[in-house]
């Protein structure tokens, strides 16, 4: 199988838009979200600053063999003592899980951006959690930080790709 990643050009920005209608779908799992009259669950908020922002906000989209596999959106932070960049929403179109097509954009995304990073999930994705750990266990070696959100309960994972490339030597 081909991957690909690449940035998505604000004349393309609707592809992200329509592939996050999947994605809150997914999330009706753990979260109450519904769907309006006309069939639609509401628009992201937030993600038109994706492509107006400057260089602090980055949509990619995943491809395998020509065909979309799915999405990331990442953040760079400024001045947060949480990290340099944050993993703001990741999704792999079902068709594409357990493939390896994640794990391969995760990765390809962690060496586009070294540094400090945060990976957040909901408490009660366990799934997205255990992909977590996987996927950043091997890129890290193991050397990762979990922390649990005091209020919402939800976990964090914390690391240094540079460390990574350190590790990995």
């Amino acid at each position: 199988m081909e991957l690909g990643i690449e940035l998505v050009p604000k004349e393309q920005k609707q592809i992200i838009s329509r592939l996050m209608q999947f994605y809150l779908y997914d999330f009706t799992r753990y979260l109450d979200i519904q769907v309006d009259r006309e069939g639609n669950f509401p628009a992201y908020p937030g993600l038109e600053a994706y492509w107006s922002s400057g260089n602090n906000k980055f949509a990619y989209l995943f491809t395998a063999d020509g065909n979309i596999a799915g999405f990331a959106l990442v953040d760079r932070l400024l001045r947060d003592p949480e990290g340099q960049f944050y993993m703001t929403e990741f999704f792999v179109m079902q068709k594409y899980r357990r493939s390896g097509v994640g794990t391969w954009a995760a990765h390809r995304l962690f060496d586009m951006f070294p540094g400090d990073w945060k990976v957040s999930q909901i408490r009660a994705n366990t799934p997205a959690r255990n992909f977590w750990h996987r996927v950043i266990g091997e890129y890290m070696s193991g050397d990762f930080k979990e922390r649990f959100n005091p209020r919402q309960g939800n976990p964090s994972q914390y690391f240094n790709t540079l460390n990574a490339a350190r590790v990995k030597k």
